[in-house]
């Protein structure tokens, strides 16, 4: 049936009258910030909290949604719910469109009922007793699509819920309850999120069985800085092409501290990898003590990231180079950090790498030719310096000082082991990532970090091998940064196109497209993740009205 006088549209109802039929109860949690609210014709409201599921009730088939508009736009009736464009509607202007009976031009009666971003408006002619239902977004297995679209949106971007809480608070839009979120993530999101990170990771190690020197890369972030963190997480990264092929989290109970929470996250990460049939050449890390002798005893090809070894010794050097007697190593602090990386690119042999590091010795003499058969003189064209004063002579203190560190046997030895193609910066990049996804100063669950470091490696694999961007004209696109290291110096760095997030898309239409409909499959794959147990497990509880009598201010301890 249509009605003329409606008002924009005349020819197309906005809102459907057809029977209603009554949808399956939803869960008492759900309802737990459901509102409900009835206005009379003189526009005086009145709100209470429902308890029992709604007494109205919602069909997708009554609800009209095609609405043409001057400029001719359609609605996609086969579009799906979560691609459907959303906009920011003023309550005092959406029930304008209620005010009036359209059969007999009077004023209505409006009871409207909201559920976190949800709203759904009863409207009863008492004159001719006409009534219709309108909903703002659809239901999917009693749960409205906006509230779960905003919770995956929310979780699958690595947004804070409390945040974005005040950001809707300051907007006045309505807002889904924390315990909504929760429920959603743990029925729907987190089932998600791991199905989708093992679906890419059988991928990528169906891959990699087939392929042949494959150079692994890994590293561990710890949530908290210092000796006291819950949780560690060891990445481990495929370095030919810069993509994250797993990722262990670790528990610091499970290992007995967080000191062994390293070398654990790599051995399970060596283990899934012997699992699917994977063998690689060699694993570029640090230098922590617990991998070199894991890896040594597995007889796993070990090198270091040269990164973390020019670190060290530069805060040797800087350090020595501020005594007056050791000024002139200012000059050469700079030339000694690019030799590291120089030495490491351009030898083939760990004797190799020893006789040219240590050749820097005799350079800073003015001495080109060396002892070491190996590396028997510097490879640069001879010049005639204009400034004496830069080189240093054997015996003086600043000498003395810089061999003690550049001849230092644990150096030597690390140089020994030094990479030669590949480096962990990548990796780096990886914690930047997970960084966004998982903050140092919020506390998540073990299921909650977990599920947010498969995230990022998600989000990092996406963007990976991002081009660089290009003007208008096609040439490259460039900034000037003035990095902290530089003290002052600036450089330029090459801007890449922006990031994509296809997986958030993936992630959306998995869960509203299988995961809502059969959550059961996908609960498997959660089950089968080991959850230890949290920390406080090895304590006796204590009365909680106890602790609260026991509790005294520091600063109202009473008369001594």
């Amino acid at each position: 049936m249509l009605y003329p006088d409606i008002g924009v549209g005349q020819s197309i109802p906005l809102l459907s009258s057809t029977p209603i039929k009554r949808p399956n109860k939803r869960s008492r949690l759900e309802l737990e910030e459901l509102e409900e609210e009835e206005e009379d014709p003189s526009g005086a409201s009145s709100s209470m909290n429902v308890e029992e599921p709604m007494d109205s009730t919602y069909d997708p088939a009554d609800t009209v949604t095609t609405l043409t508009e001057p400029t001719d736009v359609k609605f996609e009736s086969s579009k799906p719910v979560h691609k459907t464009a959303t906009y920011i509607v003023y309550e005092n202007c959406l029930l304008q469109l209620f005010e009036q009976c359209p059969v007999c031009q009077r004023v209505t009666n409006v009871q409207k009922k909201v559920f976190g971003t949800f709203l759904s408006v009863e409207q009863r002619c008492p004159h001719c007793d006409f009534f219709r239902k309108w909903s703002s977004q659809p239901i999917i297995q009693s749960t409205p699509a906006g509230n779960l679209q905003l919770s995956v949106a929310l979780y699958a971007n690595g947004a804070s819920f409390f945040k974005v809480k005040r950001i809707f608070q300051a907007m006045k839009l309505k807002m889904i309850h924390y315990t909504t979120f929760r429920v959603h993530a743990r029925r729907y999101i987190q089932p998600a999120i791991v199905h989708s990170w093992k679906t890419a990771q059988d991928g990528m190690m169906q891959q990699l069985r087939q392929q042949k020197n494959i150079v692994l890369g890994g590293d561990m972030r710890a949530d908290s800085p210092g000796h006291s963190a819950k949780f560690g997480s060891y990445s481990v990264m495929d370095l030919r092409n810069n993509t994250i092929i797993d990722l262990q989290l670790v528990q610091s109970n499970e290992v007995g501290g967080s000191n062994n929470m390293e070398k654990e996250g790599l051995r399970r990460s060596l283990d899934l990898l012997r699992a699917h049939g994977v063998t690689f050449d060699s694993i570029v890390t640090d230098r922590h003590p617990q991998i070199q002798k894991y890896l040594r005893e597995a007889n796993i090809t070990q090198y270091y990231d040269v990164w973390h070894i020019e670190k060290g010794v530069s805060k040797k050097l800087l350090k020595i180079a501020q005594n007056k007697d050791s000024e002139k190593l200012q000059k050469w602090y700079r030339s000694i950090k690019n030799h590291i990386y120089w030495t490491a690119a351009s030898s083939s042999s760990g004797p190799e790498r020893v006789a040219k590091w240590t050749s820097i010795l005799n350079h800073i003499q003015d001495m080109h030719t060396h002892d070491d058969p190996i590396f028997p003189q510097c490879l640069h064209p001879q010049r005639n310096t204009t400034d004496k004063s830069k080189w240093l002579r054997a015996g003086t203190t600043a000498f003395s000082r810089l061999e003690k560190i550049l001849r230092n046997k644990r150096i030597l030895k690390d140089v020994e082991k030094l990479s030669p193609h590949h480096q962990t910066s990548s990796l780096e990049a990886v914690h930047h990532v997970i960084l966004r996804f998982v903050p140092k100063n919020v506390v998540f669950s073990f299921l909650g970090m977990l599920c947010r470091l498969y995230l990022a490696a998600l989000h990092f694999n996406e963007n990976a091998g991002r081009p660089q961007a290009r003007t208008a004209a096609g040439e490259p696109l460039f900034k000037v940064v003035f990095p902290k290291y530089k003290k002052g110096q600036c450089s330029a760095k090459p801007v890449k196109v922006e990031p994509t997030f296809q997986y958030v898309d993936n992630l959306l239409e998995l869960i509203f497209e299988n995961v809502v409909v059969d959550p059961t499959p996908y609960m498997d794959d959660i089950l089968k993740i080991s959850i230890p147990e949290d920390l406080t497990s090895q304590f006796d509880k204590p009365d909680k009205q106890e602790v609260i009598n026991s509790y005294v201010s520091r600063f109202n301890q009473g008369q001594v």
